[in-house]
């Protein structure tokens, strides 16, 4: 079973969602947690995935509402 706590200081939440950035293309991407922690990832309580941000000129990719499967574009 894959049970982290989350990587922010002070939370004691278990980790849900991993965060990774990709630098070259201005990117970050949140998804389900990882099988196993990477030295160049972070791993998010809902709480914290939730209230995450990147800066101006970078895109965020993450699941919406996070938690929930996704839903089905219109046909």
């Amino acid at each position: 079973m894959r049970t982290r706590p989350c990587c922010r200081v002070g939370c004691s939440r278990r980790a849900q969602f991993t965060l990774t950035f990709d630098y070259g293309d201005k990117m970050a991407a949140l998804g389900p947690l990882a099988y196993r922690a990477e030295p160049h990832s972070y791993d998010l309580c809902q709480f914290h995935a939730e209230k995450t941000s990147v800066p101006a000129g970078w895109l965020l990719i993450k699941p919406t509402p996070l938690g929930q499967p996704p839903v089905p574009p219109a046909a």
